[in-house]
């Protein structure tokens, strides 16, 4: 992948991670609140939050000083 695709995925990811972070607000304040769902839901967000973080590390050189 280019820098521009790199790019174009990060900022794919934190929409998708800002959009998971909703939708467990959202939940958790419903009165039938399904812990199963909301488990879920914050699982696929560590992982997205990873994700982000390599790619981050990809577009981010190392600067030994």
């Amino acid at each position: 992948m280019d820098e521009a695709e790199l790019r174009a995925r990060l900022h794919a990811l934190s929409q998708e991670h800002r959009d998971l972070d909703a939708a467990i607000e959202a939940l958790s304040r419903s009165a039938t609140a399904d812990i199963l769902q909301i488990a879920r839901l914050k699982k696929r967000k560590l992982r997205l939050k990873d994700e982000i973080a390599q790619i981050t590390d990809l577009l981010i050189p190392d600067i030994i000083a």
